[in-house]
C-alpha cells in the first residue's frame, strides 16, 4: 500500500516539462492576441471616423451650413456622444479640417469638412492614423 503511494505523483521532471510546453504556447499565443486586439481597435477607429464623417456631411447638408465644433454634432442631436478613439481611449484626439468651400448647394457657411485622428504612430497597414 505504501509503495503505490509513492509512485502516484508526478515527478519534477515531469512538472518541468509540462511548464515549458505552457510557457512556450503562452509565448506564440500572447504576441497574436495582442496583434488581433490592436487590429480590432484599427477596425472601430475606421468605423468611428467614417460615422462622424457621414453625420459631418448630413448636418451641413440639413442646415446649409457646416459645424464649427464636433460638440456641436452632439449638441444639434447627430451622435449621441462624440466617439471615443480606441487606440488612445480618448475622445479629445479628434483633428477637424476645416473648410472654406461650400459642401452643398446653398450653403451659407463653412466649418468642418473633414476629421481626422490625432494619434501618433503607424497602423498595421503601415500608414500613420493621422492619415485615415
Amino acid at each position: 500500500m505504501n509503495r503505490n503511494r509513492r509512485n502516484a505523483g508526478f515527478t519534477l521532471m515531469e512538472m518541468m516539462i509540462v511548464l515549458t510546453i505552457i510557457a512556450i504556447l503562452a509565448t506564440i499565443a500572447v504576441p497574436m492576441y495582442q496583434s488581433v486586439v490592436l487590429r480590432t481597435k484599427e477596425a472601430v477607429l475606421k468605423e468611428n471616423l467614417h460615422a462622424m464623417r457621414t453625420v459631418i456631411d448630413q448636418f451641413t447638408a440639413d442646415r446649409k451650413t457646416a459645424p464649427q465644433t464636433l460638440e456641436e454634432l452632439v449638441s444639434a442631436g447627430y451622435l449621441r456622444e462624440l466617439p471615443e478613439d480606441p487606440i488612445t481611449e480618448e475622445n479629445t484626439t479628434w483633428v477637424v479640417e476645416m473648410g472654406s468651400t461650400a459642401l452643398v448647394p446653398g450653403q451659407l457657411d463653412t466649418g468642418i469638412v473633414n476629421v481626422y485622428n490625432g494619434t501618433p504612430g503607424t497602423s498595421t497597414e503601415g500608414t500613420p492614423y493621422s492619415e485615415w
